[in-house]
């Protein structure tokens, strides 16, 4: 006689009881393991906020320097990222800078695992800066005082690499891209590559029924809470107002799934979640004025990309006044820097990718489909494809032909041509988009532009009326002691403190958690009662999601009746008829510089040698394919090794496609027709440039349809034989990664 296993002695009931045990057993024993969580989770907080400089990069590091000792002293400081034992870095290579945003949290985000931006750019084998900061302000420090002391910060960089092959590579995350691209315009002359990750550079910018955050300031007011709130703080605004900000915009992940998945899989999830709540937990101060010029300039005013800030010296901060490339990376899934908010400061400045040229700038975008904010530069999922394929090919990015382009990424597969050229795990290229582009992902109409003109008048209405009648008052009654104890009250600082050890109530917890993991016992995966907990989660996300769309749904319909109405418009000083634009026209004085410069390339197209005969036949067959791709670049490093004549830097080399790529632009046909003036009389030395012509295009993909018709007429200008013009290139010398590129 066989027993059925699936049915226990005594039914389906006997079976049902027997599963809720080991659930409620496998429940009770989660409870007293996710409280231990908390209690580590509260004694971590206490150890962080007590040390001198509390950050959480895993890298070690040495300090450079102490941004307190300067002239203009700052809690900024510039430290170098020792490189691991099994990293190998290439001094000859640009160095990388990695600037952390200093928005509530502490510093060492970009660094703080293996795979992060600070990670794979040494792994690509350049040596890494990192730009942190301490907890609290210096006395008197502004924004534009950190601006100077991050220049420094960067020339004291440059200075220890004289042998690299270009300028630092500069990363900001979040609002450090605003502050770099604030840098890059008024010093550009400091800057290789500059990448922002997530950072808002249109604030106004985004599309009805999603990620309303940009309606805050306006349905607040404007900016008057955050001169109140420095005031309250005697001076100093408490970041972790902004972490609450940011934790409000997901309420269903801040109130339930953060913690619920940490109860869930408490035997699993413990260390990764209280090695994030680290960082996330470490709140840092602002001064006053600092907060005051971000919420002033920036999150209400939105004049970054309108050219309205003005330093101390009257320079004004015109972000066409950058001349290296701006990589900008944002996705679709951040609901707080949409990419409306990462992008539509291009059509601020610029009419069209002529204009973008006129100004001798590269912009390369790409918009990830899903990941969140913090995604952009703390997943290590974004950090092995995005960050490292920025990293490995930031050679390419820097000698494109100024333009607007779109960067992306193709898993890399055994058919993947070439694939001996391609560096890790991806096939990057960089394809030429057009403003329409941007466009085509949404924006805002006229009476939107009203309604937020509307909004910043109304903020300085408002800010203007506190500073008059009540911010006197309140900075008398508000002393340091007081406003030092109301920060300590404060409810995020408040649920570390409550569960730390400080807490009697968690001693027992730790000793009950210490007998749980001695005798441990987990309900079984199939446990009918998991399942329905799973439901009751799921349901409860629901719930809080829905109320959290809601809640959007009026804040957006509220800030657009309140600012959509022609009265408050009319009486604010808004034209309600007006037709805004926020774009900027070219100065004389630009316009002048550039009709010279166009006059001298004409006049110098009959100029130079084999060299700029073969990048201006490269250039005007490879245009017609619209992209640029990795392999290529690597095979004009092949090319390169070869060549037994003098060796150009990078930037020479960047400078010589610029110059031809120009001369192509203004006289195609003029330029194309000089080609055979250029070239030696020597068939074998016209011939192996040609050759190698050949060898880059087919790097890519098959030359065929356009550019095969655009490589005859380059042959024929090279004196080579057409039919010689294949479509395979065997003779590809191997990859050396650590090759320079020129």
């Amino acid at each position: 006689m066989s027993m059925n296993n699936t049915t226990p002695p005594g039914g389906p009931m006997s079976g049902l009881v027997a599963s809720a045990v080991e659930y409620m057993m496998d429940a009770s024993q989660r409870s007293v393991l996710f409280l231990d969580v908390l209690r580590q989770r509260g004694d971590q907080y206490r150890e962080h906020v007590a040390q001198t400089a509390p950050h959480v990069l895993q890298y070690a590091a040495e300090l450079i320097i102490d941004g307190r000792n300067l002239d203009e002293p700052v809690n900024y400081a510039l430290v170098r990222i020792i490189p691991p034992k099994d990293v190998e870095i290439d001094l000859n290579r640009r160095p990388f800078i990695v600037v952390d945003p200093r928005a509530g949290h502490g510093p060492g985000i970009g660094g703080f695992k293996a795979d992060s931006e600070i990670g794979v750019a040494m792994k690509a084998g350049h040596s890494c800066y990192f730009i942190g900061f301490l907890p609290e302000p210096m006395p008197g420090q502004t924004i534009e005082r950190i601006a100077r002391a991050e220049a420094a910060f960067i020339e004291k960089v440059i200075s220890r690499h004289p042998e690299a092959d270009g300028k630092p590579c500069v990363i900001g995350n979040c609002q450090a891209g605003w502050a770099i691209m604030i840098l890059a315009s008024l010093r550009p002359e400091l800057f290789g590559p500059v990448i922002v990750a997530g950072a808002p550079l249109a604030y106004w910018a985004g599309v009805h029924g999603k990620y309303p955050m940009r309606y805050s300031g306006g349905l607040l007011g404007g900016s008057w809470l955050t001169a109140l709130t420095s005031d309250l703080g005697a001076g100093k605004f408490d970041g972790a107002w902004l972490v609450q900000n940011f934790e409000s915009q997901n309420p269903s992940n801040t109130l339930w799934t953060k913690q619920y998945n940490v109860y869930s899989k408490v035997d699993t999830e413990a260390d990764r979640y209280l090695e994030f709540e680290r960082w996330w937990g470490g709140h840092v101060n602002l001064n006053a004025e600092e907060i005051q010029f971000i919420v002033d300039e920036l999150f209400v005013g939105n004049n970054l990309a309108a050219g309205k800030i003005e330093m101390s010296d009257g320079q004004k901060v015109d972000l066409r006044n950058i001349r290296s490339p701006i990589v900008v990376f944002c996705s679709e899934g951040d609901n707080v820097t949409p990419p409306q908010q990462a992008l539509d400061w291009i059509l601020d400045c610029y009419a069209d990718v002529d204009e973008i040229r006129a100004y001798g700038q590269t912009i390369v975008y790409t918009v990830h489909k899903s990941i969140g904010h913090l995604g952009i530069f703390v997943s290590g999922g974004v950090a092995k494809k995005e960050h490292a394929e920025f990293s490995s090919n930031i050679d390419l990015i820097d000698v494109l032909p100024p333009g607007l382009y779109e960067a992306t990424f193709e898993a890399k597969d055994e058919e993947t041509a070439s694939s001996d050229l391609v560096v890790g795990q991806w096939v990057m290229r960089c394809e030429a988009r057009t403003l329409d582009d941007i466009r085509a992902m949404g924006g805002n109409s006229p009476e939107d532009e009203r309604r937020f003109a509307a909004a910043k008048r109304v903020s300085e209405i408002n800010l203007a009326a506190y500073q008059k009648y009540l911010q006197p008052w309140i900075k008398r009654m508000v002393k340091p002691q007081v406003a030092e104890t109301m920060r300590n009250l404060h409810p995020l600082r408040l649920q570390y403190e409550a569960f730390s050890s400080r807490n009697p109530f968690m001693a027992m917890v730790k000793s009950l958690a210490e007998q749980v993991s001695e005798d441990r016992k987990q309900a079984s995966t199939d446990n009918p009662f998991l399942a329905f907990q799973e439901q009751i989660s799921k349901q409860i996300v629901n719930a809080l999601d829905g109320w959290r769309d809601s809640q959007e749904a009026l804040s957006e319909a509220t800030f657009l009746a309140v600012y959509g109405s022609p009265a408050l418009q009319a009486a604010v000083g808004i034209d309600p008829q007006s037709v805004p634009s926020r774009r900027r026209e070219m100065s004389a004085a630009h316009r002048e510089m550039l009709q010279k410069r166009i006059a001298e390339l004409k006049s110098r197209i009959g100029d130079g040698g084999v060299r700029e005969a073969a990048i201006r036949g490269l250039l005007y067959v490879g245009s017609a394919r619209g992209t640029a791709d990795e392999r290529s670049l690597e095979a004009l490093r092949n090319v390169r090794r070869k060549d037994t004549g003098t060796r150009l830097t990078l930037a020479e080399f960047k400078m010589l496609v610029r110059e031809q790529f120009f001369m192509l632009l203004l006289d195609q046909e003029g330029a194309l027709a000089a080609i055979p003036k250029l070239l030696p009389d020597n068939a074998s030395e016209r011939h192996a440039a040609f050759t190698a012509i050949r060898e880059v295009l087919s790097a890519s993909a098959a030359i065929s349809g356009e550019v095969a018709r655009r490589l005859k007429r380059i042959a024929e200008l090279f004196g080579v034989d057409p039919n010689e013009i294949s479509d395979k290139v065997s003779n590809v010398a191997p990859f050396d990664p650590k090759a320079k590129a020129s």
